[in-house]
């Protein structure tokens, strides 16, 4: 299986795409300047306590003080208010998470008011971010995450993933990161460091250590609300988790981006360096790779699967509901038992996908169509199973009932992905009236005549949708060719599926937009 990161920068943020097999299978969207992203660690003050539901609101500069809770303190709070205390009081030199003695581990059946006073500073981190009208949710459980592993301050014990499940595997990993851990740190090896050398574990091991001291450093001289230690980027920390063996190409059009991309893979992966490449065609580089169309198809209500069955994707404040459907599925099998198997397989494949794609959390029912023997159920259930093991949010799938429905919960740490599938009219403009849009092409035309004879414009450049770039290109004499004859000079179409069907832009030698007027 071949994974691709494409990353297209725009004024507002950068859009990120990872394609498996050149299907779609995330689509993140970051922006420009981007607040309170999970793994972030802020200088917080606690705002107020609320007893009844044993949680503390934390004002770390949102608009909304952010939630923690109780459970989300960490046995060693009382060992990280010492250790902060400790570093803005000595502007961070000399605050060692080594040297410093561990304190008793907070109750776990405590209250909050017994462990926080309110006007504390405190060190929190962002576990999940802003979502409606809610603001992020904190922890105090701070945490460092590495490619290999995840560095835990204020503890000592060595946790290896559930995943890696050979016991020689893990036997090899707890030793070797037992030896190899200063004190007072615990390390979380994650399930990408299976089989990896012990060269490359300490790398990682030393440079989760370096972030963190760097961060603390900034304690001494850091105000209320102060970003303490951000995580990286988004795309950077997709390639942290994501990359490995089967990752064969991260693309970007941004040079900046690129850069960091580069630099970050050289110092983790040399030997992968040349897989990051930098897009300098005309095209735009979603459209070039075919990420434009996809989205289109694949965020509406209605989602196609390929042997001619349908999705159809509700989303409820409580809930979200998918329903499928055989549409013309249902006359191509040999009983009604087996068209329910042949498109709930192709379904559970399809809404693994869109579970990763949307980054839908919370709870998900999903109503099958209704299958009589429970060997063809559970069939279903393990095909979901091993279609959702890529995802790396955490969740729980429940047997199918007798009726058919799959309830799945699934984490929510961002804000579900949201991509509109509806245009307005690009000739109405939502109205429901037009006058005459068949004569887009006489505009344009009358535009190309008026910029190449009257203004001697030179390698115009005409954006269109798909359908009028095949109106103007087929065919001979093609339309353009038409306009070679008449005018001497080569007019560039270039196709641009983000365009309505109406919608055209004109661009000069240097890829700037012209003005045209109306």
């Amino acid at each position: 299986m071949s994974n691709e990161l494409i990353i297209n920068s725009t004024p507002t943020g950068d859009r990120i795409a990872l394609l498996q097999d050149k299907r779609l299978v995330e689509y993140h969207i970051e922006q420009s300047e981007p607040q309170f992203s999970v793994g972030d660690i802020y200088l917080g003050t606690v705002r107020k306590l609320v007893t009844g539901l044993n949680a503390a609101f934390i004002d770390i500069g949102y608009e909304k003080d952010a939630f923690l809770h109780y459970h989300d303190l960490g046995p060693h709070l009382n060992t990280l208010n010492k250790f902060t205390k400790e570093a803005m009081t000595q502007n961070g030199k000399n605050a060692k998470v080594e040297k410093i003695k561990l304190d008793e581990e907070i109750d776990k059946l405590g209250k909050i008011d017994k462990v926080l006073t309110k006007g504390q500073p405190i060190l929190v981190q962002v576990v999940k971010e802003p979502i409606s009208t809610k603001g992020p949710r904190l922890s105090c459980d701070i945490s460092i995450a590495g490619r290999f592993l995840v560095l835990v301050p204020f503890a000592n014990g060595v946790n290896i993933s559930k995943k890696i499940t050979s016991k020689a595997e893990r036997n090899r990993l707890q030793k070797l990161m037992s030896s190899v851990k200063p004190k007072n740190f615990g390390v979380i090896v994650r399930t990408v460091a299976e089989g990896k050398a012990i060269e490359e574990m300490e790398m990682d091991l030393r440079d989760s250590i370096a972030k963190w001291e760097d961060g603390i450093k900034k304690l001494g001289n850091a105000k209320p609300n102060d970003r303490i230690i951000g995580e990286m980027s988004r795309a950077t920390s997709m390639l942290r988790d994501l990359l490995n063996n089967d990752f064969d190409n991260v693309m970007m059009d941004s040079p900046e981006v690129y850069q960091e991309a580069k630099d970050y893979v050289h110092h983790v992966a040399p030997e992968k360096e040349k897989i990051v490449k930098l897009h300098t065609g005309k095209t735009k580089l979603f459209e070039q790779v075919g990420i434009e169309k996809q989205l289109k198809m694949l965020f509406g209500r209605s989602v196609s699967l390929p042997g001619g069955g349908y999705l159809i994707i509700e989303h409820t404040e409580a809930l979200h509901v998918i329903d499928v459907n055989s549409g013309n599925k249902s006359n191509s099998e040999q009983d009604q038992e087996a068209t329910a198997v042949s498109v709930n397989q192709e379904a559970a494949k399809e809404i693994a996908r869109q579970l990763r794609l949307r980054d839908m959390g919370g709870i998900i029912v999903v109503d099958f169509i209704d299958m009589k023997k429970a060997e063809n159920r559970k069939k279903i259930q393990d095909l979901m199973r091993d279609e959702m093991r890529p995802d790396r949010s955490k969740y729980t799938i429940l047997p199918l009932s007798k009726f058919g429905l799959m309830q799945i919960t699934r984490q929510r740490v961002r804000p579900e992905m949201n991509v509109s599938t509806v245009e307005s009219c690009p000739t109405c403009g939502g109205t429901g009236t037009i006058t005459a849009s068949i004569a887009v092409s006489e505009i344009i035309a009358q535009h190309v005549e008026h910029l190449v004879s009257k203004q001697n414009e030179k390698d115009l450049t005409i954006l269109v949708h798909p359908f009028l770039f095949a109106y103007f290109t087929k065919g001979f004499p093609s339309i353009r060719m038409k306009w070679f004859f008449k005018f001497k000079t080569w007019i560039k179409l270039r196709e641009d599926s983000s365009l309505g069907l109406t919608d055209f832009k004109f661009l000069n030698r240097n890829e700037d937009e012209i003005e045209l007027s109306s």
